[in-house]
């Protein structure tokens, strides 16, 4: 096992919150491996960076030679977490939820080590408890505590329904350390109440606490709320590498120093701390240490090589102004009388909205084809295959296919 302390510097790197320090710095001195969990309930198809922040220190205690545990919330998930919800969450079917859960297991090996990754499911003690094992676990707990909750206590305060099953969550989830006897649990710093009911739970059934650790949550392109799917503020690590390397490229400057601290697992602390010093002092170009860090990012999710093509592309599209680049190519649905600037903008992905989109062709900074557009009243007909472009950094590539 390496150096305690330099195993408790790695581990503490850009960590929130660790409960309790001295207690990690104790078990990582007994030198036997930890078994360190993190949970995802399968709530979407697809993991995105904000994912990815807890799977990277996943994977620093695999190098460190612990032991993680990958464990997918397939109980859990037909829950529905309601950390940070002001309304009662759907819960998934349990469909949904396998086929999610699926896509969940093949992709977190982009991250961590297969060879040193425990993939659990939750559904494996829960699907085996009774009414009463559920009762027993509900009494370990007041509801007087749980509304001590943020989210529950405001809710309550505001005279908003919250559904018995809810308070069910934090006892469920914390369930999962005593089943894994965990050692480390990690999560957001949303997830805080959560991962102590895993402590208090861990006690009561005669095992060591777990020392929990949280991560910030990771903000998304816009630089403000966190990176969500919802809000499409995401970049997907099942995403082509050449829409990586562009929507990384997107990022304000300063957000980019956040993105390199909780992302990148090439550079050190040391090292990064290197590069703003280069930047500020204008011996390396901002635009240049984020092109590092989308380049980082493309490889570890495709390739070297990909990542390295992927930023020629965005060279080419962006500095060169060229338009013979090979973006992914992505349909759109045309009526046969053809489709106006805001819906087709709008459905690649590159506007919020029709308003937007007119915005952008004031301020000439819609392009098709390389050329600025400047007719509003254009319309663009099936069987077309164009690049669009807003503002010098934001691309598709998109084919118009009619709908009748």
């Amino acid at each position: 096992m390496p150096d305690p302390a330099a195993s408790l510097d790695l581990i503490g790197r850009g960590a929130d919150e660790i409960i309790k320090r001295e207690d990690l710095e104790s078990r990582l001195k007994s030198g036997r491996p930890l078994r360190v969990k993190a949970g995802f309930d399968p709530t979407a198809p697809d993991l995105h960076l904000g994912h990815t922040v807890l799977l990277n220190k996943m994977r620093q205690f695999q190098d460190l030679g612990h032991q993680v545990i990958f464990l997918i919330g397939d109980f859990t998930g037909m829950i529905g977490d309601p950390t940070g919800k002001n309304v009662t969450r759907k819960p998934l079917t349990r469909e949904d939820v396998l086929a999610n859960a699926q896509t969940y297991a093949e992709q977190v090996f982009k991250v961590l080590d297969r060879g040193r990754t425990e993939v659990r499911f939750n559904s494996e003690w829960f699907g085996a408890m009774n009414a009463a094992d559920m009762i027993r676990l509900a009494a370990q707990h007041t509801v007087a505590r749980m509304l001590e909750r943020d989210d529950f206590a405001k809710r309550y305060a505001a005279q908003q329904s919250i559904a018995i099953h809810e308070f069910l969550y934090p006892l469920v989830q914390g369930y999962d350390s005593v089943a894994l006897k965990a050692d480390v649990e990690l999560g957001g710093t949303d997830q805080k109440f959560n991962l102590l009911m895993g402590r208090a739970l861990q006690e009561h059934h005669g095992q060591a606490p777990q020392i929990v650790l949280t991560m910030p949550l990771l903000e998304g392109l816009d630089g403000v709320q966190k990176m969500s799917k919802s809000l499409g503020n995401y970049i997907g690590i099942a995403e082509p590498a050449i829409d990586i390397v562009n929507k990384a490229m997107k990022i304000g400057d300063d957000l980019m120093w956040r993105w390199y601290e909780l992302l990148s697992l090439q550079r050190s602390s040391a090292q990064i701390a290197q590069l703003q010093r280069d930047v500020a002092a204008g011996t390396l170009h901002p635009r240049d240490a984020k092109l590092a860090l989308a380049r980082e990012l493309a490889a570890r999710f495709h390739s070297d090589a990909e990542a390295e093509h992927a930023v020629s592309q965005w060279i080419a599209l962006v500095r060169e102004q060229r338009v013979d680049v090979d973006l992914p190519l992505q349909d759109v649905a045309a009526p046969a009388s053809g489709l106006r600037l805001g819906p087709l903008f709008v459905a690649a992905g590159l506007a919020g909205s029709n308003s937007e989109v007119m915005r952008k062709l004031a301020e000439r900074a819609l392009r098709i084809d390389g050329q600025v557009v400047e007719n509003r009243e254009l319309v663009l007909t099936p069987g077309s295959e164009l690049l669009l472009q807003v503002g010098k950094r934001a691309f598709a590539r998109v084919r118009l296919v009619a709908t009748d």
